[in-house]
């Protein structure tokens, strides 16, 4: 099935860029710094997709206070690894948004991500020129499952919700997009399980991003 949309909201980690094993690798590292209990990479993975301090806080269970402490120990080791070339795009991701680009589809990246490391990879890969609008998690009130970061982008692009697909590699993005009232696509190549995306209930999946030119006409 096909249909005419105007806005694509894309997820970033997990969708665009593959930066699993640096959050994994970032989040373990902040388990073993503050002796917390230990968790494995594929629970460390399935909370991707979450705003920070939610994050630490599923995936530990552990209050507030410490969550922040947890947040400030990540984001220093994330930075500490983060070596050029460390993040790269999923196959065909460039070459597809210019395309969406060229057919006048309208382009958002929407991320529980901070503005600081969100603007500096799309400025690393150089994808400005492409997005019309980034939200982040600190452009909100409330992240993702919510529908706070698909509503701003449509306010910012001017856009209605049934115009807009969310595409995302995670339940949260699918929920956001659903609460928002907006399409969705789910890519089965991230962080999470296709059957995760299916029980959210995604209305396409695409196992490779340049599928999503199958969806988007």
């Amino acid at each position: 099935m096909t249909v005419t949309l105007k806005l694509a909201i894309l997820d970033f980690d997990g969708t665009l860029a593959d930066t699993q094993p640096l959050i994994i690798r970032s989040l373990q590292g902040t388990i073993s710094e503050l002796d917390l209990p230990s968790r494995t990479d594929k629970q460390c993975a399935s909370i991707i997709g979450l705003p920070l301090k939610a994050c630490f806080e599923q995936l530990l269970g552990v209050d507030g206070k410490m969550a922040d402490r947890c947040c400030k120990v990540y984001r220093r080791l994330f930075d500490e690894y983060n070596a050029p070339g460390t993040v790269t795009l999923f196959p065909r991701v460039e070459e597809t948004l210019h395309e969406l680009h060229h057919r006048g589809i309208k382009i958002a990246v929407c991320s529980s991500r901070a503005h600081t490391t969100l603007d500096r990879f799309i400025h690393a890969f150089n994808l400005e020129s492409m997005v019309q609008a980034v939200v982040s998690a600190d452009d909100i009130p409330r992240g993702k499952p919510y529908p706070d970061p698909a509503l701003r982008v449509l306010e910012l692009v001017g856009c209605r919700a049934e115009e807009a697909v969310v595409v995302g590699d995670a339940s949260f993005d699918i929920l956001m997009g659903h609460a928002a009232g907006c399409h969705t696509c789910g890519v089965t190549y991230g962080n999470q399980s296709v059957d995760q995306l299916q029980e959210a209930g995604a209305e396409w999946l695409i196992n490779k991003f340049e599928e999503l030119l199958k969806i988007v006409q």
